[in-house]
């Protein structure tokens, strides 16, 4: 039982998190990557699409000097608008909370890379975008950087692929540890011992 639950621990972890990990950074290829923020100030970039490279993910990299990101759910550390022929056609608040695995930027540094995904754009008009990034309202984060990277052709990440991948762990890992818990010692096998002196001291 135990290497059952174990193996439903391991699908719930490759459904909820690997394969969301794996398609938001590895499927389709880079557009390229354009520098937002720098030295206290951020600056909108525009970028040219055309058609085929739709769907385009949108991903923002924060460099920040800490360990981990902690703000509660009502407050954001950046927003970001994605704008064509006088139109938004993407409006995100961005969090980083999710990134437990930060990249380090060097090994003599302290700064971390966060990254988190702003949405996707899924059908492209041929033309001029005109991204904007901001500050939210989460305080007591030391930016240094924030990059924009843009992701063409990317495959569209199934929303069931979560919540059914959350369920399995959860399942898998409660189901191995009660069968840790009551499935402990085999019952010993009184053969095992040797039988009792039929004479002398210790005999019935």
């Amino acid at each position: 039982m135990r290497f059952l639950f174990l193996l439903i621990l391991l699908a719930g972890t490759g459904i909820g998190v690997v394969y969301p990990w794996a398609m938001i950074n590895f499927s389709g290829h880079e557009i390229g990557t354009w520098r937002v923020y720098e030295q206290g100030r951020f600056r909108p970039v525009t970028v040219p699409l055309s058609g085929r490279d739709a769907p385009v993910r949108v991903l923002v990299d924060l460099t920040a000097r800490t360990e981990r990101i902690a703000v509660s759910q009502e407050r954001t550390v950046l927003t970001l608008t994605a704008a064509t022929g006088g139109r938004t056609v993407l409006a995100s608040t961005l969090q980083f909370t999710h990134s437990e695995n930060p990249r380090q930027v060097s090994p003599q540094l302290p700064d971390k890379i966060f990254r988190d995904e702003a949405g996707l754009i899924p059908t492209v008009s041929p033309g001029p975008y005109i991204f904007t990034v901001g500050p939210g309202d989460a305080e007591g984060i030391e930016l240094r950087a924030v990059d924009l990277v843009l992701r063409s052709g990317v495959g569209e990440i199934d929303r069931r692929a979560r919540p059914v991948g959350f369920s399995l762990m959860a399942a898998g890992l409660i189901g191995l540890l009660l069968a840790l818990r009551f499935g402990g010692r085999r019952p010993q096998n009184p053969n095992s011992q040797p039988p009792p002196p039929r004479w002398g001291r210790g005999s019935n």
